[in-house]
């Protein structure tokens, strides 16, 4: 099979007339999710378990079996071990690199650089680090069933000679103002996939550009909306419209499907994220009730960023004098706001868990 050769950017000759209706819907959800998000005074506290639930679900695209649950078990002490903790920290790579371009994108665009510092930071300490972290192939690669040859693959990514020529071209587009910024989303996501320019990572780096590029083109007012909940439970149409692309320059099916994804997950976002502000503004009320402090909004933040913790952690992290921090948390595990998960003893710290919070974000009732 010969190296697929990408097409050239802008594309012409795409059917507006199918995609344009797409286009108008998208971005009705997306305007509206963004106003919920631009109504939060600290959104990447509030909503962190959106982008733990982004790190877990893009991760498992790519066969990793981890929960959020799990991921916050493991950072407040309850260790996992063997394959369970190395997929554990790919999600928590994943999570550093979205929190660390979310800082970096506040007054820069994506560049090629960027994106090497991403992959980096994705691949560092994990499975992956044996793949040229930062680094562009060298190499000719392919996809396909485990120990194919190249004229076996499914997929042979572009000849690695002309690599950056297709890399550098993808960076004039992004730089670009096409028709639309959520359809030069899709086409942004999808080039990248099929130039291919890692060893490894490619899908985890590309579904991190989503949220990224629309924020870069000022369609979203942070760069936190997530897409792989919908591309997770869409996994198998999610690669049959990129190889469409690759196979048949189906570039039609392909945005079509993006935008209604975007659409779909916006649509799902505005409704947890809508719980996820009522439970703030409910537990603002209920802490009130049960401390009588004026250290409510540290106590909350702190549970909120960081559902699942031991309680020395929370006393660092919400700046709360020691004993006065102590007696919050008896007083909120007395009322049942905090679970127990493992007790204290001896100089060995008890792990909590606020359980609204999680089952909110998981979808389910994942702690009682």
């Amino acid at each position: 099979m010969k190296p697929y050769q990408p097409d050239v950017l802008p594309l012409i000759g795409l059917d507006y007339k199918r995609l344009l209706p797409l286009v108008g819907a998208a971005n009705g959800e997306l305007a509206r999710y963004d106003g919920l998000l631009q109504g939060i005074p600290n959104p990447s506290i509030m909503l962190s378990p959106l982008t733990n639930e982004e790190s877990v679900l893009s991760s498992r695209i790519e066969g990793t079996q981890v929960t959020v649950d799990e991921v916050l078990e493991q950072e407040a002490g309850i260790i996992k071990e063997g394959e369970k903790a190395k997929d554990i920290q790919e999600v928590i790579n994943y999570r550093k690199a979205l929190l660390a371009s979310s800082t970096y994108l506040v007054d820069r665009p994506i560049t090629l650089f960027f994106v090497r510092e991403l992959h980096k930071i994705l691949l560092g300490g994990v499975r992956g680090e044996d793949k040229s972290p930062g680094e562009f192939r060298t190499e000719q690669n392919w996809i396909g069933k485990y120990g194919c040859t190249l004229e076996q693959a499914s997929f042979v990514p572009p000849n690695p000679l002309q690599l950056m020529d297709h890399l550098e071209a993808w960076q004039r587009y992004m730089e670009s103002d096409d028709l639309d910024p959520v359809l030069q989303t899709a086409i942004v996501h999808a080039q990248f996939e099929l130039i291919h320019p890692f060893k490894d990572g490619n899908g985890r780096i590309g579904r991190l550009l989503i949220p990224l590029f629309l924020y870069n083109k000022r369609r979203l007012s942070h760069p936190m909306f997530y897409l792989s909940s919908y591309l997770e439970m869409n996994r198998e149409e999610y690669y049959a419209c990129l190889q469409n692309i690759s196979k048949e320059g189906d570039w039609d099916g392909w945005i079509a499907f993006f935008l209604n994804a975007v659409a779909e997950q916006a649509r799902s976002n505005n409704e947890k994220v809508k719980r996820i502000m009522a439970l703030y503004e409910t537990m603002k009320e209920r802490l009130h009730d049960i401390t009588r402090s004026q250290y409510i909004v540290h106590i909350l933040d702190a549970i909120f960023d960081r559902p699942i913790f031991v309680t020395t952690d929370f006393v660092d992290r919400s700046g709360i004098h020691k004993p006065t921090a102590m007696r919050f948390l008896k007083q909120l595990k007395d009322a049942g706001v905090l679970l127990e998960l493992r007790p204290g003893r001896g100089r060995q710290a008890a792990i909590l868990c606020f359980s609204e919070l999680l089952n909110i974000a998981e979808g389910k009732k994942v702690f009682e």
